[in-house]
């Protein structure tokens, strides 16, 4: 089950007051200004495109320690995290793209069939037109950037909406676009719940939204009103397995670093963990073993670890603490004033119990013990689907049975959060936890129409064959051809 914890700003269903007239004017302007660079032409031309991405690349290094200062600013990310987690990924992403678009965009020839010699075909992709991208606040550069990527390779127009949640990068990311970028090309349009609305009301060619499955419902809802496709990026809770007989000290620091990393704000991070008695028994010592390592024996005063983005979600995530059952970390540590929450384990978890009720979103696993593979299985399926699941095993028919009996947007095996830092695996959601995939190919595919073209000269006419009337020689072997 989905919370607001990665939403952006909840656009009102039924907003109780109509939005501004003159900030309709302007966004509804905004959002014209880019149909019409689209229809003119603008963005047809690949080396255009390639131009724009190099021109965010050139912005994301000149822009570096403003962006920097934002994310530490807003969740309390360091200089190496920031790099790691969010800027590096951007820049990764352009090169990756930049070296394939070329080939990616080339014409794919595909035969027509016997039945229709001669012809020929092809598919072709096209730019849908101009866009529009929902961002949130967990990992405001990231999730703002790369999607535009995407949309830009693709040959779009675009408008970013950056999480206010995060308040610093939203600033940040309006003066990166806004002085590096060609505004018709992207445009930013920073705001909340007002903003938003009047956004959803326009007619776009393509949402692209990540959030939660709530909001995500409502971005929806709103798409179908101009038949709008949409992509949605969600969440939900992503299940951790981890089989006996593993490296358990191994096992541990990739647990560990994938759930509290930016202090647990993660849409993939490992939402809970599932082992047998005698494994979680073995295993506590190694995650206490490895939050000390990567975070010293008081977190509150390592640079490495992050803080919660606002109040609010303190609050929330504070609440689902069950302090009788935490053997590292706690409410007792916890400090409203700087926003830190801890990294905390919970041993002897219920399915029944409230963390296990909502996507966590914050730094708190809690650990359930299972029989074993048949049950983790069983437990899985029983929940939505999961935006990605791990598995920590040695035994391949354990991993085979994963893959085919368990549905996520993703499985990993023997990481938690890694996979989803390269651009050549696609990235996405699948029933609760969403829809559509983006990263490298995948992105430029989720911002394109693939269009087959058909092509059959005049002479000789084939076609005669169909035509009627249907009688005679034509007639039986028509018959026999298609029955």
């Amino acid at each position: 089950m989905s919370t607001d914890a990665n939403a952006s700003t909840t656009p009102a269903a039924e907003p109780a007051d109509a939005p501004d007239a003159a900030l309709r004017t302007r966004i509804t302007a905004e959002v014209s200004a880019l149909r019409d660079s689209f229809d003119a032409g603008t963005t047809r031309d690949i080396g255009a495109r390639l131009a724009q991405l190099e021109a965010l690349r050139r912005g994301l290094r000149l822009e570096d320690r403003r962006l920097r200062a934002a994310l530490a600013q807003d969740l309390g990310k360091n200089r190496t995290e920031a790099a790691l987690t969010e800027i590096g990924v951007v820049t990764q992403e352009i090169t990756h793209v930049t070296t394939h678009l070329k080939s990616w965009l080339r014409p794919e020839r595909f035969s027509m069939g016997a039945m229709l010699a001669p012809a020929s075909g092809e598919l072709r992709r096209e730019p849908l037109g101009t866009t529009l991208i929902i961002s949130p606040w967990n990992y405001p550069v990231n999730l703002t950037l790369v999607p535009l990527i995407a949309a830009i390779a693709g040959g779009n127009t675009v408008i970013l909406k950056p999480s206010e949640v995060a308040p610093a990068t939203s600033t940040a990311l309006a003066h990166l676009v806004r002085t590096h970028l060609d505004p018709a090309w992207v445009r930013v349009v920073e705001g909340a719940v007002e903003e938003t609305t009047i956004l959803l009301e326009q007619r776009f060619d393509l949402i692209f939204y990540t959030g939660n499955a709530a909001v995500g419902r409502i971005v929806a809802r709103a798409a179908a009103e101009h038949l709008t496709p949409t992509v949605l990026e969600l969440g939900g809770k992503s299940p951790v397995f981890v089989d006996d007989g593993v490296d358990l000290a191994v096992a541990a620091r990739r647990i560990v670093w994938g759930k509290f990393t930016n202090a647990g704000q993660t849409c993939i991070a490992p939402d809970y963990l599932m082992a047998t008695p005698r494994t979680v028994r073995r295993l506590v010592p190694h995650l206490r073993k490895a939050v000390r390592a990567l975070y010293g024996s008081a977190p509150e005063r390592s640079r490495d670890y992050g803080r919660m983005v606002n109040p609010k979600h303190f609050e929330r995530v504070l609440g689902l603490i069950d302090d009788d059952l935490v053997i590292a970390g706690g409410t007792q540590h916890a400090d409203r004033a700087t926003r830190y929450l801890p990294p905390t384990i919970m041993t002897g978890v219920d399915w029944d119990d409230p963390v296990m009720g909502e996507e966590i979103f914050g730094p708190v696993l809690p650990i359930l013990t299972v029989d074993g593979p048949d049950e983790a299985i069983a437990r899985i399926r029983e929940r939505e689907k999961p935006l990605t699941a791990y598995l920590f095993t040695g035994r391949t028919q354990i991993q085979e049975r994963f893959a085919t009996e368990t549905s996520s947007g993703s499985l990993a095996v023997g990481m938690t959060l890694a996979h989803i830092g390269t651009p050549a695996l696609p990235f996405g959601g699948v029933g609760e936890s969403g829809m559509g995939a983006y990263h490298g190919r995948a992105g430029l595919e989720a911002f394109t129409h693939a269009k087959p073209i058909a092509r059959k000269p005049l002479t000789p006419d084939t076609l005669r064959l169909v035509y009627p009337p249907y009688k005679g020689a034509k007639k039986a072997i028509l018959r026999r051809l298609f029955g």
